[in-house]
C-alpha cells in the first residue's frame, strides 16, 4: 500500500466534514449503509417519486396510462397495439411533464455533487453554491446577456455568461475569505453574502433601466428559480455537463479526499493543491453555471444535501459522488411536485420550496458548528 492510500484508509469513517484548520481531520471512508444499498434505495424511490410527479397536476393521469403513453412513445405500437388515451394526455405526460421531471433531477444532482465538491475544496461544511454567491453570479451573468441583447447562439450565450458569472464571483468570494493563507468559517459566508448582496443590486439596476418591460417578469425565474421551461432540446446540454463532471471528478476522487486531510498533508502526497483546487473550482462554477441557465437560483441544494450523502455513505468521494447525483435528482423532483400541486391550479417557484426547507437547516448546521467549535 502507498503512503497516499495509507493515508486515506486512515481517514475516520464517520462524522462531519471537517471544518477548515492544519489540526482538522477526513473522513473518508465507510458510512452507516454500502453504495450498493444506498444506490438501489435511492434508484427506487426516485422511480417512484418520478412516477408520482408525472402522474399529478393540475390533469391527473392514472398511472397505468402515464407508463402506456412512455412505452408508445419508446416502442410505438409494438409495445402498446391500442392506444387509448388522449391527444392532450399524451402532450401533458410526454412533452410537458416527463422533460420537467428529468430537468429536475438533473439539476438537483448538479447542485448536489457541485456543493460537495465546492465543501471538500475548501473544507467547510457551511459552503454551498447558493450560501456563497456562486448562484447569483450565474444569474447575473445571464441576466446582463438578456438585458443587453447578446443572445447571439441562444442557449449557449446564456450558458457561457451563466458560468462566467459563477467563475468571477467563486473567486471574489475566496479572495475575500482568505486569512494567513486560510479559508475562514466566518470570512467565507460574510464574503458570500457581501458580494451576493451587490450582485442582487446590480440585477436590479439592470432591470429598472431595462428597455423592455417583460425583463423583470423573467429575472423573477432566474432568482427563485424553477423548470417550467423545461423542452427536450433544452436537456441536452446540463445532461452532457454532469455526465462529463460526474466522470471526472470519480476520476480524481482520491485527490478530494486527500484534501480533507489538510493541504501540507496532500502537497507531501505529490498533489499539486493550488492547480487542482482551481481545476475544481472550474468545475463547480461549469455544473452551477449550467443549473442557472436552465432553471434559475434554486438555493440551499448544493448546502444540504451533501450532508445527507456523507450521514449515509460517508465522505469518501468514489462513494459519495454516485449517491450525490440519486440524492439530487430525489430531492429536486419532490421539491418541483410540491411547487406544482400545493396551490393548484398556481404553480410556486421551487426556490421557495427549497428555502422552505434549507433556511432551517442552515440554521441548525450553524448551532452545530458552533457547539463544535466551543467544545475545541
Amino acid at each position: 500500500m502507498t503512503r497516499r492510500e495509507q493515508l486515506v484508509a486512515a481517514l475516520r469513517p464517520d462524522g462531519p466534514l471537517p471544518a477548515a484548520g492544519p489540526a482538522a481531520r477526513g473522513t473518508a471512508g465507510h458510512g452507516r449503509v454500502s453504495t450498493t444499498a444506498a444506490v438501489a434505495v435511492l434508484g427506487v424511490l426516485l422511480v417512484l417519486a418520478a412516477g408520482l410527479a408525472l402522474t399529478t397536476g393540475s390533469v391527473s393521469v392514472p398511472w397505468s396510462q402515464t407508463w402506456r403513453i412512455l412505452a408508445h412513445r419508446l416502442g410505438g405500437t409494438a409495445l402498446v397495439p391500442d392506444p387509448d388515451w388522449s391527444r392532450a394526455e399524451d402532450l401533458i405526460i410526454a412533452d410537458t411533464r416527463l422533460p420537467r421531471v428529468l430537468l429536475a433531477g438533473l439539476v438537483g444532482a448538479a447542485l448536489t455533487v457541485a456543493g460537495m465538491v465546492l465543501q471538500a475544496v475548501v473544507r467547510n461544511p457551511l459552503a454551498g453554491p447558493g450560501v456563497i454567491g456562486v448562484s447569483s453570479g450565474a444569474a447575473t451573468g445571464a441576466v446582463v446577456v438578456m438585458r443587453f441583447g447578446l443572445l447571439g447562439a441562444g442557449a449557449l450565450t446564456l450558458n457561457v455568461a451563466a458560468f462566467a458569472g459563477a467563475l468571477l464571483t467563486l473567486a471574489v468570494v475566496l479572495a475575500v475569505a482568505r486569512s494567513a493563507g486560510r479559508i475562514t468559517v466566518l470570512r467565507l459566508i460574510l464574503g458570500g453574502v457581501a458580494v451576493g448582496s451587490v450582485l442582487s443590486a446590480l440585477t436590479s439596476l439592470l432591470v429598472l433601466t431595462a428597455p423592455s418591460p417583460t425583463l423583470a417578469s423573467q429575472v423573477l425565474f432566474w432568482t427563485l428559480g424553477g423548470f417550467g421551461a423545461a423542452r427536450w432540446e433544452v436537456l441536452v446540454v446540463p445532461a452532457v455537463v454532469l455526465a462529463a463532471g460526474v466522470t471526472v471528478l470519480v476520476s480524481r476522487s482520491r485527490d478530494l479526499d486527500l484534501l480533507l486531510a489538510g493541504d501540507e498533508s496532500a502537497g507531501a502526497l505529490g498533489l499539486d493543491v493550488h492547480r487542482f483546487r482551481q481545476a475544481m473550482f472550474v468545475v463547480v462554477a461549469v455544473l452551477v453555471g449550467v443549473t442557472v441557465a436552465v432553471s434559475g437560483v434554486i438555493g440551499f441544494v448544493g448546502l444540504m444535501l451533501p450532508h445527507v450523502v456523507r450521514f449515509l455513505v460517508g465522505s469518501g468521494h468514489r462513494r459519495g459522488l454516485p449517491v450525490a447525483v440519486l440524492v439530487g435528482a430525489l430531492f429536486t423532483v419532490l421539491a418541483d411536485l410540491v411547487a406544482r400541486t400545493v396551490v393548484i391550479p398556481e404553480e410556486l417557484p421551487v426556490g421557495i420550496v427549497t428555502a422552505l426547507v434549507g433556511g432551517p437547516f442552515f440554521v441548525w448546521l450553524l448551532r452545530r458548528d458552533g457547539r463544535r467549535q466551543d467544545a475545541r
